[in-house]
């Protein structure tokens, strides 16, 4: 059934090829639905490196030319040569070619500006001949002619058309004749020096930019680097043309070395300095590029040694054969962000279809890089290319027939790497036995896995270790590079293993505990020495004492081996030998993470963070220990190494520059991971300027805040960072679906918290906040919050938001927290804190959306919608600035619906007549609900009721709504039995919660406190200190509260500022804060223990809707508008800084996050700042930016009044 179901994907899947090169020069192709390694046809070929593309593959050979290869298809390359043969007509002799001096040729081309005659004509190259003779194009305009194919007109360069008229002094007709490409399936040389100057002999070539036209894979372009480092490009490479036409040189500051084009306008080329070069501007329209910027190389000591792109990444070597993956690379963004290390040891990458990666490793062996997806274009491990060789069906891993006893361990740093340099011989060894199993490949790094039937491998035996006289003089057989550039790069490399002591003179303990090392073992028959390849002295010497420990032990020690390859087998150097590669080419190979190909199946790929040496590679001897370590490796988890994952996506992006519309963008999050676990992420927005590409990005260890936001009914959500919040410029973005914004802010925030640190439930300490569509946030406080000194910014705080939607939310340091929806409907936190997990539970919310009807009055028919020109809308909003129609108005965002039509509301402020009316002198003057002869306007205003349903971890608290609610505070030490927890009815009804603990939030019942009049807004604080505010705004305290009399037992009247109406207070331990109807705060003076009602007001600033004091008598504030930002929507996180006991009213503010914040509640934060010189411990919210001092912006606050001294307090 396998089978069958192979050869259908075959004949699905197109076949296309992967090509090699070895050292001697030699060209390989493995095909997708084959084997077997093929060699090209051209024995006598000899290339130093390939690129492929789209059906070709481009090769420099070694007499430095440049050849193609062009996959055979079904449809044969054929192109047209044409020429127009022109006549005038003269009285004597007719049409002729005798033309006139001022006229075209009489063989040119269509323009008649450039002379073709027949004879000039010739084949580009020896990969093209004739079909046929010319012949004369017998149609005119794609039609039949009957006039022999000529075309007539009165002139030079007139319109011709087949029909000849008496005033037709000229004529044309056009000559055709076809070639036809017949180098397909072969390597055919490309002639340097037709038609242009050619250039210098190049030493580097890269195909790519076949993805940039609208016909993929049709027009690729081709690069190259001359040995002198100037860079080319080809020209004329089209369908028809497949050899192009001729090269133009590309201007380039320093000096190149290689390069690689990616197949979209993506272009890498690497500097002779070890620094890389980006082109800019690649495109259609511009082919070449307009211009280059410089990479530093991923090391600062360490140089890169090669570079290769794809559509949206690149991926470079070090000089030190480390791989490095480039981050946030997008054609948007060519240069990309910054540089990730990627494990492997490999000579050179190469990035193919797909963005798939293959390389040659260190040991010479093919690699390919698995778990390559859009979503992750790092990948997760590397495996090798087991195609067939030769005639035989034997495998090729990176090596055959090795065999090594031990355990998988790092590659040796007495590696050789050089495939000509190598001071180390040693003389055969008695053979084992050894399987022939297909190698497999098991991702066990760098833990030790034992191999043999007991935990641990035998001791070796001593073994004879000195090598013969014969052996020292015999000559080591040389093994040329096909490529000098690689040569005199790899000669760089530091030849540690050079300098080590050979294995006769290691002492005998030492060699023991020497970690064992890839060997290369020669088979006894070979009779004869072998060039040794990546030869590590120390892994010899493990080897050799691992054999003699198995010849002593038999078969019982046999299963502790690896079956590994040799460089060369016994018939010695030659065209039956297993390749040693050099150079590959993936870029013509089409294979992504879920292809089935027969030579990438391992059972278990090499951790990415080990060194790919040939013990990686190794494979089991015995296939029923293979089976079972299969199995324990299977249940351990994979090792990983540094890895970049990518969310893609789009969006929509409100550009909030003239002209101010909403932009269709691309977006990605790259995530970036360590071998250590750590983790950094980036957001991307891509977006397109006057035919420009532009991006913006935003590292997301600076994001402070995700918060949905209201913009024009879309899914819409805003992000700031700290320099964001400050310039009051958030990046807002909107989905097309819910979903879409769910998902998007899921995963923004969880990426958030893990940068950050954070995770599960909010704490006991956090400070909680809603927003004016109803979005809980909530931020988790460091000690630097409120210290006296270095005192965090506001800006720096990071919010996250909690599932449910509320109009406000009050807390405690007990991890209590209760809110109230817009409904008034009671709900309580039922996260960690109650004694019981999280639940989510579905949470419903209802509101009303206003509309006013505006009207005017005239002598002649009263009130109307009829106003004057300077009036606002007849229909409008409250301030009047904005037209609002029934039609119109829409929910406040599509998660919203309608549950009631529109009607008129009678609940307004200042009241209404029968009419729901309201009346004023004029617009915007403050309205009434009677009418008076000094009124000429009125309005009235309609409501409509929309609901919303969200899951979140909330417990409904029935029967009774409310309007406020306080929680008593207290420190994180306390420990009370019962919270005082303190509300307002919407009526207006004092109530008194009962049975309210720690492992009850919820409470049992309410107790009603008796008033004479409704209230608007209570706290709570220390030591029982009750405050409300009347409707009317009285201001009342409550006396005798305390926990064996929980609701007090009279109400003492405080006098309000003069001539202010409070609307809103908040007590803290030792202080109260009030707010007015003018947004002005004030404070209260004179609080003692033995005098609780305090005796003054004090003016402290403008500009606040919303107070609240916590435990340490912190106060923050929800400021109305944010000075010198008039635009942004109302609503910002204000913290009060200097507030201390000798200073409560604080000294200054400091802005933070704002743009439609409802309420803040700082009443859980009692986390005291530890006192003395030392630095204070940063939080989850630190980031480097915080270590600044603040710079807290001035309120425009009055200058303060004296301070208004009160009269008695009277009961009630």
């Amino acid at each position: 059934m396998s089978a069958v179901l192979l050869v259908l994907l075959r004949s699905i899947m197109p076949v296309t090829l992967l090509w090699a090169v070895d050292v001697y020069g030699r060209v390989y192709s493995l095909s997708t639905a084959g084997q077997r390694w093929e060699r090209a046809d051209d024995l006598l070929l000899e290339l130093k490196r390939v690129t492929a593309g789209k059906g070709r593959c481009w090769g420099i050979g070694c007499d430095h030319h440049v050849y193609l290869n062009m996959m055979p298809s079904e449809a044969s390359i054929r192109y047209r040569e044409e020429t127009y043969e022109n006549q005038r007509w003269n009285p004597v002799d007719g049409f002729t070619d005798t033309l006139l001096p001022t006229d075209r040729w009489p063989w040119s081309d269509v323009t008649g500006m450039n002379p073709q005659p027949l004879h000039s004509f010739q084949l580009p190259s020896r990969s093209w001949e004739w079909e046929g003779d010319w012949f004369v194009d017998q149609s005119c305009g794609g039609e039949p002619s009957q006039t022999g194919g000529w075309e007539y007109a009165v002139d030079f360069p007139a319109n011709f058309s087949p029909d000849k008229k008496w005033n037709s002094c000229v004529r044309r007709r056009r000559w055709i004749r076809y070639r036809r490409y017949t180098a397909q399936g072969t390597w055919a040389k490309i002639p340097l020096d037709n038609p242009k100057k050619p250039p210098l002999p190049l030493c580097d070539i890269s195909c790519g930019g076949w993805e940039m036209s609208d016909q993929s894979g049709r027009y690729p372009y081709l690069w190259g680097v001359s040995q002198q480092g100037q860079v080319w490009f080809r020209e004329g490479i089209h369908p028809r043309v497949p050899e192009g036409s001729g090269w133009e040189e590309v201007e380039v500051p320093k000096e190149v070395a290689q390069l690689s084009a990616g197949p979209g306008d993506l272009l890498w080329a690497l500097l002779w300095d070890g620094n890389l070069f980006v082109r800019t501007g690649l495109s259609l329209d511009s082919p070449t590029g307009t211009s280059w910027a410089e990479v530093e190389s991923p090391g600062k000591e360490v140089e890169a040694l090669h570079v290769s792109v794809g559509v949206s990444v690149v991926w470079v070597v070090t000089k030190d054969y480390k791989v490095w993956f480039r981050r946030g690379v997008n054609s948007h963004n060519p240069c990309g962000s910054g540089w990730i290390s990627i494990g492997g040891e490999m000579l050179m990458v190469d990035v193919g279809l797909n963005d798939q990666v293959w390389a040659v490793g260190e040991d010479r062996g093919l690699y390919f890089r698995i778990g390559v997806t859009p979503s992750e274009p790092s990948g997760n491990g590397w495996i090798p290319v087991s195609g067939q060789w030769g005639n035989n069906k034997e495998v090729i891993p990176p090596r055959e027939n090795r065999e090594f006893s031990g355990q998988l361990t790092e590659a040796s740093q007495a590696s050789v790497l050089s495939c000509t340099d190598s001071d180390s011989e040693l003389g055969p060894v008695e053979p084992q036995n050894i399987t022939s199993n297909t190698p497999v490949l098991e991702a066990q790094a760098p833990s030790v896995v034992p191999l043999g039937a007991t935990d641990s491998p035998p001791p070796p035996q001593e073994a004879d270790e000195t090598p013969s006289a014969s052996q020292k003089d015999a000559p080591k057989p040389f093994i040329p590079a096909s490529d000098s550039f690689i040569n005199s790069l790899v000669s760089d490399r530091d030849r540690t293993a050079a300098s080590q002591p050979s294995i006769a003179e290691l002492p005998q303990q030492e060699s023991k505990e020497l970690l064992p090392a890839p060997i290369l073992l020669t088979p006894e028959a070979a009779g004869h020495d072998v060039p040794w390849m990546n030869v590590d002295l120390e892994g010899a010497e493990a080897a050799r004492s691992a054999q003699a420990a198995g010849a002593s032990l038999g078969d019982s020690s046999a299963a502790a081996t690896y079956a590994l390859g040799t460089l060369e087998d016994s018939q010695g150097v030659g065209e039956e030998d297993g390749p040693v590669w050099t150079w590959i080419s993936g870029g013509g190979c089409d294979v992504d993470g879920g292809s089935q190909i027969s030579w990438l199946s391992p059972t278990g790929p090499l951790t990415s963070s080990l060194s790919l040496t040939p013990v990686q590679s190794a494979a089991w001897s015995d296939q029923q220990q293979q089976q079972e370590h299969r199995e324990e490796i299977s249940k351990k988890p994979l090792e990983r190494s540094n890895s970049v994952w990518v969310r893609k996506g789009m969006l929509r992006w409100w550009r909030d520059w003239k002209p101010q519309r909403w932009v269709d963008v691309g977006v990605a999050l790259e995530q970036s991971t360590r071998s250590d676990g750590r983790k950094d992420s980036i957001f991307f927005v891509y977006y397109t300027q006057y035919d420009e590409k532009k991006y913006l990005h935003v590292f997301i260890n600076e994001v402070t805040v995700l918060v949905p936001v209201l913009r024009d009914c879309h899914y819409a959500f805003a992000v700031y960072t700290p320099e964001r919040t400050k310039q009051r410029w958030p990046l807002v973005l909107a989905a097309q679906t819910e979903k879409d914004m769910e998902d998007w802010l899921s995963l923004l925030s969880d990426c958030c918290c893990e940068c950050r640190g954070i995770s599960g439930p909010p704490s006991r300490q956090a400070l909680w906040s809603t927003t004016s569509k109803g979005d809980v946030m909530v931020h988790d406080p460091a000690f630097s919050l409120e210290a006296a000194a270095h005192t965090m910014a506001c800006d720096l705080m990071f919010w996250r938001q909690v599932p449910g939607h509320l109009h406000c939310v009050e807390s405690n340091s007990l991890g209590l927290v209760w809110g109230i929806g817009w409904d008034g409907t009671a709900w309580v936190y039922s996260g960690p804190g109650s004694g019981d997990a999280a639940q989510m539970q579905q949470q419903t919310d209802v509101r009303s959306v206003h509309v006013y009807e505006n009207q005017r009055w005239n002598p002649m028919t009263g009130y109307t919608d009829k106003g004057l020109p300077t009036d606002r809308p007849m229909w409008s909003d409250e301030s009047g600035l904005k037209e609002c129609t029934k039609g119109n108005t829409h929910p406040p965002s599509p998660q919203w619906s309608w549950v009631s039509e529109w009607a008129v509301d009678f609940n307004v402020p200042g009241g209404t007549d029968k009419e729901g009316w309201q009346y004023a002198a004029d617009f915007p003057t403050t309205f009434h609900g009677h009418k008076t002869m000094k009124d000429f306007v009125r309005r009235r205003r309609w409501a409509r009721k929309c609901k919303i349903t969200v899951r979140g971890p909330w417990q409904q608290v029935p029967p009774i709504r409310l309007s406020d609610i306080s929680l008593m505070p207290c420190l994180a030490q306390s420990r009370m039995d019962q919270v005082p927890v303190w509300a307002l009815s919407d009526k207006g009804d004092v109530l008194c919660r009962l049975g309210v603990s720690q492992q009850n939030p919820a409470g049992s019942s309410w107790l009603h406190v008796g008033t004479d009049q409704p209230f608007k807004s209570i706290s709570i604080g220390g030591a029982n200190q009750v405050w409300a505010i009347a409707k009317d705004g009285a201001v009342f305290y409550r006396g005798s509260v305390s926990p064996q009399n929980p609701a007090g037992e009279c109400w003492y009247h405080i006098p309000s500022p003069l001539r202010q109406t409070l609307r809103q207070l908040s007590v803290g331990r030792t202080s109260v804060f009030a707010v007015d109807e003018n947004s002005n705060l004030w404070y209260r003076q004179g609080l003692t223990p033995s005098y609780p009602q305090g005796s003054a007001w004090e003016l402290i600033s403008n500009n606040v809707t919303k107070v609240s004091v916590g435990p340490l008598d912190q106060v923050w504030i929800i400021a109305d508008g944010v000075p010198g930002f008039p635009s942004e929507t109302p609503g910002a996180v204000c913290h009060r800084l200097g507030v201390g006991p000798m200073q409560p009213k604080g000294q200054s503010w400091d802005y933070g996050i704002g743009g439609g914040w409802e309420h803040i509640s700082v009443r859980g934060n009692s986390s005291e700042p530890p006192r003395g010189p030392q630095a204070l411990p940063g939080g989850p919210s630190r980031s480097p930016a915080a270590q600044r001092s603040p710079a807290p912006q001035q309120s425009p606050a009055p200058q303060r009044p004296p301070a208004q001294v009160n009269g008695s307090a009277v009961v009630v």
